[in-house]
């Protein structure tokens, strides 16, 4: 992520400037204080979130979500700042980045994955716990946490093959997670495997400011105008 466009990018990675982080701790609530004012000190970044329906143009919703509890609840704090208090953006890490933080039982298949993701020049992130895992060091995994995915192919033929990779490494790894298409819709992958052989299917598509239904075959359209306006 390298422009300000790309701040409704759900799953992007914003870090703050310490004006950001004075209006993010002047909206939550006394209970969170503590939480983000240590987010703060180790320089940890936010997440984008969907946008709030009262949201400024002005303003980039964000959240920090803590590790789980003992009950398995993981706390999640909404925080919303202007975007003066940007300090920098990136994408959700790469698969190469997390591997290390992953469990054992896992660092093989995605070492794997990694290789096949570079062979064929697919752009496969992480987000969700895995990820917090290796930004943070804190413990979010548990038993039977998931490994989620976010698949950005650049033309119908990379969907087709990213999401063949998807189902065959989901038999090894429990892989979540969503495809982003050219307009920043989101699809579940594996909503996506099963409705895309008819193009008159309708998936539920999430976007920076909701959901909604969408047929498949808007969605693979959408790969033929970004070719057209290039």
């Amino acid at each position: 992520m390298s422009s300000r466009s790309d701040l409704s990018t759900r799953h992007g990675l914003v870090w703050l400037n310490e004006a950001g982080w004075r209006e993010a701790l002047a909206c939550v609530v006394d209970d969170h204080r503590f939480a983000v004012q240590r987010w703060l000190q180790l320089d940890w970044p936010a997440v984008i979130r969907r946008r709030d329906a009262d949201c400024a143009p002005g303003e980039i919703c964000l959240g920090i979500a803590l590790p789980p509890d003992q009950d398995g609840v993981k706390l999640r704090i909404p925080l919303r700042v202007g975007l003066q208090g940007v300090c920098e953006m990136r994408a959700p890490l790469e698969i190469a980045d997390v591997i290390e933080h992953a469990g054992s039982q896992w660092r093989n298949g995605l070492l794997e994955l990694h290789g096949d993701i570079t062979a064929q020049g697919l752009e496969i992130r992480v987000y969700g716990s895995l990820a917090l895992q290796a930004l943070t060091g804190q413990s979010y995994l548990r038993p039977a946490s998931d490994i989620d995915v976010l698949f950005c192919p650049s033309d119908h033929l990379q969907l087709e093959q990213g999401v063949s990779l998807l189902q065959q490494y989901a038999t090894r790894l429990p892989l979540d997670g969503e495809i982003a298409f050219p307009t920043g819709h989101a699809v579940s992958w594996k909503e996506w495997a099963q409705a895309c052989g008819n193009l008159d299917n309708r998936v539920l598509i999430k976007h920076d400011s909701g959901v909604a239904l969408q047929r498949v075959g808007e969605l693979l359209a959408e790969f033929e105008e970004r070719a057209c306006a290039a």
